[in-house]
């Protein structure tokens, strides 16, 4: 089962049951990792600055 988090309704949608499939994050494995989708989204950009700053050498936090 996929499961998104729409951003129009601001919840939990099921694949079949989405009517915005323009406006959606996901697909997730679970209900429950779409409702925590914020955490996830955190965390990779947290690591994609951490990569970002090792790329260009710069060990230093903003």
């Amino acid at each position: 089962m996929q499961w998104y988090w729409c951003l129009t309704h601001g919840r939990v949608e099921h694949a079949d049951d989405r009517d915005d499939v323009d406006n959606v994050l996901g697909p997730y494995p679970s209900e429950e990792a779409a409702r925590n989708w914020r955490e996830t989204v955190e965390a990779r950009n947290d690591a994609w600055d951490d990569a970002d700053k090792a790329w260009r050498g710069d060990d230093e936090d903003d």
